[in-house]
């Protein structure tokens, strides 16, 4: 879920804006890495940019500022790290006339006309804790494996991608605002390491060049006619003065991964996916904008589908106008197929993801969608809820060339954000989908504690057109995955986050979803302890080539951070234990912010990326 980035002056702030509650780290033993400072206060002032780039296309980043790596002698002996090279010249910020006007009215803007009123947009508020973006990148780092081993299928990379505004908000912040930065824990013959870094994004490198935020946000930054009136009039003018161009891509490529196609990417929906590539020594770089040789533009889901016996993938994009909905896939060497638009779907909804069988597509038409009305007159946001509205799901054949014979079943009360997995039954007569359904889905964009995620089976019969729904636990649950060899068929496990409440996760659960109806279906469960959270859990396959090694037969790793010592760690626990036992603790040289969704490649995939 991604939205564009804006700026922030609030018209009650004092020298200090935002109080993270990340408490001071301990010092580290000197075996381990030099202190890493906290953040406990946020100036209003925005920091001055560190690189000039400008470039979206398929080349190499320049070298962003580097921090010293732990001293070599007191970590896990491994390959030695070259010393980093020296930071870049810092671009100074423009100072012109037009850019000068354009400063004083977004300031007023922030400061009179749309100040952030409302918790969800209130950075002091939704960059709390570990929320708060890191100020820097950092460098492939050594990491100390504090307990345990990695065992030998980890090696690869681990990422995570998430929000992490480059300037500190100066106007309305909502959580899915802040530029994509991957956290990617590089693992080699038992050995990690831990590198941050941005998504070199059209948005990103324009405003790093500017050394100010130029774009605004969706979700925070149109709340309200006059708020509306007043930014969209002033992000023209800055087109019309040349300080961007949004047919370049205005996107923050901030929300998820994908591998296909031989390829790695960084995902947002409100732009086209940005190729990343992980060099030996565990860095991250942007290789570049894709459009796929012109035939994917505007935008593309951060939740494609990919199926790993054929090795297709499949996808969508949704917007504001006709058609809402767009189906296409990319054959196994990536190319692009042509669109399928969907008229069917009458008036703009909320699609972030959907599922795939191995003869269909499934959509959700949810009670999420363009709000203008509440824009205008309730001075809310243009994405909002329709009580209203029935929810529907929509079928369509996977190979279909036009909706012809897409199919909506309506679902009342069943309102998905992300779906888990989907398959069809033997008979051919049914289809099965396992999602968490909001149970309270008008806090979803502005009340996410107040939010219950529970996970369902849903049966829709395609001859007799009844749907029928199990709920599978009573927890609040979401960001979940399988393992990635059962996607589009039947699959018996789920691991899910447990919200506490969401957006925070303090723990891990293992559903068996074969259970029969009016069970409770946890079949494992870790909690991380007091003070320490986690994200979205990922099922790394112990012999992924194996077609006789059992489902389960893996490991589940996640980033979790203790926000009573400030540390950030990678778990890696065994996924056949009633516990989920964890099986190595990895101490990362740098706290890890919440984020969103993440994905393991292995090394032979990022060795032919």
């Amino acid at each position: 879920m991604e939205a564009l980035s804006s700026s922030f002056l609030s018209s009650f702030s004092s020298k200090t804006l935002l109080k993270s509650a990340v408490n001071p780290p301990p010092p580290p033993p000197p075996s381990f890495s030099p202190p890493v400072p906290s953040i406990t206060s946020v100036r209003t002032d925005e920091r001055p940019p560190k690189t000039t780039t400008t470039t979206t296309t398929r080349s190499p980043p320049p070298p962003p500022r580097q921090t010293p790596p732990a001293p070599a002698s007191s970590l896990p002996r491994t390959a030695a790290t070259p010393l980093p090279p020296p930071p870049p010249a810092r671009a100074r910020r423009d100072t012109s006339l037009p850019v000068t006007i354009f400063n004083a009215l977004d300031d007023l803007i922030n400061s009179f006309i749309d100040p952030p009123v409302k918790p969800s947009v209130d950075p002091r508020h939704v960059l709390s804790d570990n929320f708060a973006p890191v100020l820097d990148e950092l460098p492939p780092t050594d990491c100390l494996v504090e307990s345990g081993s990695l065992p030998a299928c980890l090696d690869g990379a681990y990422l995570r991608n998430g929000p992490n505004p480059q300037f500190l908000p100066r106007g309305p912040y909502h959580l899915f605002d802040g530029d994509g930065m991957l956290h990617s824990i590089k693992i080699s013959r038992g050995r990690a390491r831990l590198c941050s870094r941005y998504v070199r994004t059209n948005k990103f490198s324009v405003e790093r060049s500017l050394g100010m935020p130029v774009v605004p946000n969706v979700f925070s930054g149109f709340n309200g006619l006059a708020a509306s009136a007043a930014r969209g009039a002033l992000t023209a003018a800055r087109m019309a003065a040349g300080q961007f161009n949004p047919a370049n891509g205005i996107g923050l490529a901030n929300t998820s991964l994908a591998f296909f196609g031989n390829r790695l990417y960084a995902l947002g929906e409100s732009d086209l996916p940005y190729e990343v590539r992980v060099t030996s020594d565990g860095d991250v770089e942007t290789v570049g904008r894709e459009d796929f040789d012109g035939k994917l533009f505007m935008s593309m889901t951060a939740h494609p589908k990919m199926d790993p016996e054929t090795g297709e993938a499949f996808a969508f994009r949704y917007g504001p106008v006709p058609p809402f909905l767009t189906y296409f896939r990319f054959n196994k060497d990536g190319q692009k197929q042509p669109d399928v638009p969907i008229f069917s779907m009458v008036r703009p909804s909320f699609l972030h993801d959907f599922a795939i069988t191995k003869k269909y597509a499934i959509f959700s038409d949810i009670q999420i969608g363009m709000n203008p009305m509440d824009m205008i007159f309730g001075g809310g946001s243009p994405v909002g809820t329709d009580p209203g509205k029935v929810p529907r799901l929509g079928i369509i054949p996977r190979y279909a060339k036009d909706e012809s014979e897409m199919r909506w079943f309506d679902v009342p009360g069943f309102n998905i954000i992300h779906a888990i997995n989907a398959w069809d039954e033997e008979d051919g007569d049914e289809v099965v989908l396992i999602a968490p359904n909001i149970m309270s889905v008008e806090h979803t964009l502005e009340r996410m504690d107040l939010i219950h995620a529970l996970v369902e089976k849903v049966r829709i019969n395609l001859r007799t057109g009844i749907v029928s729904r199990q709920p599978l636990s009573a927890r609040n649950l979401d960001f979940a995955v399988i393992n990635p060899g059962y996607m589009a068929r039947r699959n018996k496990y789920v691991y899910a986050a447990i919200g506490d409440p969401m957006p925070k996760v303090s723990g891990v659960v293992k559903l068996d979803v074969s259970r029969p109806d009016r069970q409770d279906c946890t079949a494992a469960c870790r909690m991380f302890g007091p003070g320490c959270y986690g994200g979205e859990p990922f099922f790394v396959a112990r012999e992924p080539d194996n077609p006789a090694a059992e489902e389960d037969d893996g490991y589940v790793v996640s980033y979790v951070h203790d926000e009573r010592g400030g540390e950030s760690r990678f778990l890696v626990m065994d996924a056949k234990s009633p516990e989920l036992e964890i099986v190595a603790s990895v101490r990362l040289p740098r706290r890890v912010p919440y984020g969103f969704h993440g994905l393991f490649v292995r090394e032979s995939h990022l060795n032919i990326a």
